[in-house]
């Protein structure tokens, strides 16, 4: 068996580091975004907020007013969920940055831990072809067991996203039936 070379150990370092760096890039890229959305909706909401009060205040009687408040539930709800949606887009966006950094991780070392392992099995003692063929079925089976993991968690993420939507159209459906009644009382 034979170790890494100085010009191996060093590569490997700076591939690490570079994985690192461009993951922490991709994070702050994301919370960046974030406080884009954030700002924004907060002067958003802070120009509606003076410009309902404003005409909240020029009602001339109780039905005016009402119809007023009746007026604004349904965009203020429609406004939350496309919110919602722009904070899930920013972090879906990440994970699945972080998830293909993670995944090509996984590749580069499962590609090293086979090259040592043909390199082990090819420098290994007369006899020990048993404990050679153990090994690779342990780490062939890890890998199965990897893969199988990963399947699941994109189905889970892929269901996530799936029921992430039906909940928006519901809520969105919710508020404009809430924003009709509102204005049949009023």
């Amino acid at each position: 068996m034979t170790l890494p070379t100085p010009e191996q150990f060093a590569a490997t370092q700076k591939a690490g580091l570079e994985a690192l760096f461009g993951l922490t890039n991709k994070a702050f890229e994301g919370a960046v975004k974030l406080a884009e959305l954030n700002i924004e909706t907060a002067r958003a909401a802070i120009a509606e907020g003076q410009e309902h009060a404003q005409r909240t205040l020029s009602a001339k009687d109780p039905q005016g007013f009402f119809a007023l408040q009746a007026g604004f539930a349904q965009p203020a709800a429609e406004k939350a969920l496309a919110y919602g949606r722009n904070v899930y887009a920013i972090v879906s966006a990440a994970h699945t940055d972080f998830a293909q950094a993670a995944q090509s991780q996984f590749e580069q070392q499962q590609q090293a831990v086979q090259s040592l392992i043909d390199n082990a099995a090819k420098n290994a003692p007369a006899g020990s072809e048993t404990a050679v063929a153990a090994f690779k079925s342990a780490i062939t089976a890890a890998q199965g067991a990897y893969e199988s993991v990963n399947k699941a968690a994109k189905q889970a993420a892929e269901m996530a996203e799936s029921n992430f939507e039906a909940v928006t159209k519901a809520a969105s459906k919710a508020a404009a039936q809430a924003a009709r009644g509102a204005k049949q009382a009023a």
